[in-house]
């Protein structure tokens, strides 16, 4: 067995990951890997890696310039279920393409807490506010802004990391809407993965590999399987005051 170390990059987040793998000497035998007690441990399991996946799209390909919209039904256009709120997203998604073939699109459903009316949250680049405003027919564009050049978790400013906003979007998935847990443009790009390379040194959550230029360590984790987790962020430009003189 030996221990890699592979970076992924994603937008303003690197991700640094080490972890142990086989040998590949053919005589080892390969030890077994833990397995998951219960179905619901696996179940997590697989929950957690679509939901890192998910952040990753979403940190590679959206930036302060971007923007996050949340869409409602007015009372003659409301649907009831996922089944024909899909066609009419579907049918949005394709419009917004038409006027902006080059547009990178994640669209979300839901249901409101108290209303339980569906409703749809987006981000997008390179769709101008106003024809997302004009082809939103069914109903009101609620909210649309851009998103934030500075997101605080922890007490920690980590500039454009969307991970937050990711989680968030990630949760609005119930059962009862089946299939994916959003639509996405195919355009969208893929974030960078280094290829794992053998590392000597052993790092822990207080010795974690050293951040590149450039960037801040803002998280450490270790799973029950030796899995090691280090986050790292851009340094953030300095926020900018405005200081009204009287």
């Amino acid at each position: 067995m030996k221990r890699v170390k592979r970076a992924i990059y994603a937008g303003a987040v690197l991700e640094q990951l080490v972890y142990t793998v086989p040998d590949r000497q053919k005589n080892l035998k390969r030890q077994p890997r833990p397995r998951f007690a219960t179905e619901e441990e696996r179940a997590a399991h697989r929950e957690g890696i679509s939901r890192r996946r998910h952040a990753r799209l979403v940190n590679e390909n959206f930036n302060p310039e971007s923007l996050y919209s949340t869409l409602t039904f007015g009372n003659d256009d409301e649907v009831y279920d996922f089944a024909d709120a899909k066609r009419l997203r579907n049918n949005f998604v394709r419009r917004l393409q038409y006027y902006c073939p080059d547009a990178k699109i994640i669209i979300y459903m839901g249901r409101g807490k108290h209303t339980h009316r569906i409703h749809f949250h987006m981000i997008s680049h390179g769709v101008p506010e106003e024809v997302i405003q004009k082809q939103w027919i069914y109903g009101s564009v609620i909210r649309i802004e851009h998103l934030r050049a500075h997101n605080t978790y922890n007490g920690i400013d980590h500039g454009a990391d969307y991970t937050g906003l990711a989680n968030y979007l990630f949760d609005h998935w119930t059962p009862e809407q089946g299939g994916h847990r959003y639509k996405a443009t195919r355009n969208l790009a893929k974030p960078m993965r280094d290829e794992a390379k053998e590392v000597k040194r052993q790092y822990t959550e207080e010795k974690p590999p050293a951040a590149p230029k450039g960037y801040k360590l803002v998280e450490a984790e270790r799973t029950p399987y030796g899995f090691y987790y280090f986050k790292y962020v851009k340094e953030p430009p300095k926020r900018v005051i405005n200081r009204m003189r009287i």
